[in-house]
C-alpha cells in the first residue's frame, strides 16, 4: 500500500529545492511512481497549500510545477526582493517584452515601429536572457526574423500558456472615459471661442 504522506513530504521536498521547474513525469520517474499519481498528488498540495493559506504555493507552468510564493504576500516578497537591487529589467526591455508576448510572431520592425525608436539592442538582451526567440522567417524581402516568447518568460510570469495573460483591454482606459478626458481637455477652448 503506498504512503501518501510520504509521497507528498518528497514531492513538497524536491520541489523546494528545485531551480527550475520540473515535469510530473521527471519527479514520478525520480520516485519510481507513475506520473498520474504524482500529478495527483501535487494538485492535492497545491490544493492544500491554498486552503491553510500557506507562504509557498504549487504552480503547474508550461515547462512543470513548481513551489513559488503565494500572491497572498506578493507585496512583501516584493519589497523583500527589491532591497538595494536595481531591477532587472528596464522600462525599454519590459515594453518590447510586452510587445512580443502580446503580438507574436514580430520582427525587429515591428516592434521599432512601435515602440518608435531602435529595439536591436534591447531585443538581443531579451533573446540573451532567454525570455524570446526566433520562432522564423518573415515573407516578403529581407525575410525577417520574427520573435516569440519562450516557455522560461511564461514561468516568470508564473503562467502555464500565453492565453493566461491578462487581455490589453485590462490596461486601457474604458472609452467613456477616454471620452469625458477628451472633453475636458477641449472644453477650455470651445468657451474661450465663444467670448
Amino acid at each position: 500500500m503506498r504512503d501518501e504522506r510520504s509521497l507528498d513530504q518528497k514531492l513538497e521536498a524536491m520541489l523546494s529545492v528545485a531551480l527550475e521547474p520540473i515535469s510530473a513525469e521527471e519527479l514520478a520517474d525520480v520516485l519510481d511512481e507513475q506520473a498520474d499519481v504524482v500529478t495527483e498528488s501535487l494538485r492535492t498540495l497545491a490544493a492544500q497549500f491554498v486552503e491553510q493559506r500557506r507562504g509557498f504555493i504549487f504552480s503547474e507552468l508550461a515547462s512543470g510545477w513548481v513551489m513559488q510564493s503565494s500572491p497572498d504576500v506578493a507585496e512583501w516578497v516584493t519589497k523583500f526582493a527589491n532591497r538595494d537591487v536595481s531591477h532587472r529589467l528596464s522600462a525599454a526591455a519590459l515594453e518590447t517584452l510586452a510587445i512580443v508576448a502580446y503580438r507574436q510572431p514580430v520582427s525587429r520592425a515591428q516592434i521599432s515601429a512601435l515602440r518608435g525608436v531602435n529595439v536591436d539592442g534591447v531585443v538581443r538582451l531579451l533573446e540573451q536572457r532567454g525570455y524570446i526567440e526566433d520562432r522564423g522567417r518573415a515573407d516578403g524581402p529581407g525575410q525577417a526574423i520574427l520573435y516569440g516568447t519562450t516557455e522560461l518568460f511564461l514561468d516568470r510570469l508564473g503562467l502555464g500558456a500565453l492565453d493566461q495573460l491578462p487581455s490589453i483591454e485590462s490596461f486601457l482606459v474604458p472609452l467613456e472615459v477616454a471620452n469625458a478626458l477628451v472633453d475636458e481637455m477641449f472644453a477650455p477652448l470651445s468657451s474661450d471661442s465663444e467670448s
